[in-house]
């Protein structure tokens, strides 16, 4: 399928993937990105597992070692800020990462690795697609229209491309959960560490070191699925400054850093679990298509293996169809596996009395304890050699490839 005209909605993480490995296999890509610039904002997330795979295979490792954040490890203080367990970077409790960047930090790099290569136009979104047999008709905001032979949406949890375009409505699997994310000014009390603060009322603080000098902040709540739906930014601000206002620990500090922030995302958290991955000649990868929430951790791999795997399969495929589907099989597993969350999770983690906080900062005690740390560092993973979780293929090497 050498040299088909493909539009990739997206310039988050899984949309460059996709654009290099495409790019790489003799395709003419352009992506579109609905902002008008990119999107550099966000919270630390980890490279890791088939992830950090294919980041090597793109060349680009040492560029996100590089831009680490710095984090040396996950501490879980109390509401006075009383350290309860401490996991460094080498623990296999810690959820800091050997490669840590910061979204943006990321998206920078694979814009960079593929802007010569990759058409990008930002400010434009499609508003309009028409299929047939030889091609998608897209309109675009600017009211162009263009065709092109496939289009793949690489956008998030509400992608406007996917209802355009698909038939059957995925399930939004509500996990009782809303975050906010925000950067805010660095403090004396901020360190190398992430700290974790359980409050009342089933609130999570966290609070994250940066590589630019600052802190990113992230709140997370029990909440009813439309509590806080549809809201402007101003009532955002002030329905999260009432939730956690005498919260204890550093709620006064965030309130602040809210009332100022020019950076703050504030939402429901829920996975997505659509029936389909594609519909004639579109298909969905990533959010759009299976985002498992911060709380599973699987964002960025599932973004980048599906990117990776869906470039791949579009290339050694006879035909876009059996792309499609294999694309599918191959990944559908996988994203099964990493949207399941444990017995009890998220609910555990955030209890709402003060009673059920102190039992849960007992038991994040005790398996912060010398004698518990020596125990699972003979049962944990080992962050340098984890088991391989997904296969992706050499598809360079591959030697059954035939054109459509």
């Amino acid at each position: 399928m050498k040299d088909k005209k493909i539009l990739v909605t997206g310039a988050s993480i899984a949309g460059p993937t996709l654009a290099y490995w495409l790019n790489r296999y003799g395709f003419n890509v352009t992506v579109a990105e609905r902002a008008p610039e990119l999107r550099l904002g966000g919270q630390n997330i980890d490279v890791k597992g088939p992830a950090a795979e294919i980041a090597r295979k793109m060349g680009i490792e040492e560029a996100i070692r590089a831009q680490n954040t710095t984090e040396v490890g996950l501490r879980f203080v109390n509401t006075r800020n009383k350290t309860v367990a401490e996991f460094p970077v080498e623990s296999s409790l810690s959820m800091t990462q050997e490669l840590e960047i910061l979204r943006g930090d990321l998206v920078r790099i694979l814009y960079d690795l593929t802007k010569v290569d990759v058409e990008y136009r930002f400010g434009e979104h499609i508003t309009q697609l028409e299929q047939t047999n030889a091609n998608v008709n897209v309109t675009f905001s600017s009211s162009r229209s263009e065709l092109f032979d496939l289009v793949i949406a690489a956008e998030g949890i509400g992608s406007k491309t996917r209802e355009l375009a698909f038939a059957k409505r995925p399930e939004f699997k509500f996990l009782g959960l809303y975050t906010a994310y925000l950067t805010i000014t660095r403090s004396a009390t901020d360190s190398s560490w992430a700290r974790w603060c359980n409050a009342e009322n089933g609130i999570v603080f966290l609070l994250r070191p940066d590589n630019h000098g600052e802190t990113r902040a992230s709140i997370t709540f029990t909440a009813t699925e439309d509590e806080y739906k549809g809201l402007s930014l101003e009532e955002q601000r002030s329905a999260l400054i009432g939730r956690i206002r005498g919260s204890g620990w550093e709620s006064e500090r965030l309130i602040m850093e809210i009332n100022k922030t020019s950076d703050l995302y504030f939402d429901r958290i829920s996975q997505v679990k659509a029936p389909e991955w594609s519909e004639g000649r579109v298909a969905i990868v990533g959010d759009a298509a299976y985002c498992a929430t911060p709380i599973a951790g699987k964002g960025t791999d599932l973004a980048m293996t599906g990117a990776y795997i869906l470039a791949g399969e579009l290339y050694t495929a006879s035909t876009y169809q059996k792309a499609f589907e294999v694309y599918e099989q191959k990944m559908r597993p996988y994203v099964e596996k990493c949207q399941q969350l444990p017995p009890g999770i998220p609910g555990l983690v955030y209890p709402r009395t003060k009673i059920g906080v102190g039992l849960l900062n007992t038991v994040v005690s005790a398996f912060g304890s010398r004698p518990a740390k020596w125990v699972f560092s003979f049962f944990g993973k080992d962050k340098k050699a984890p088991k391989q979780e997904i296969t992706l293929p050499d598809y360079l090497n591959t030697t059954d490839r035939s054109a459509n």
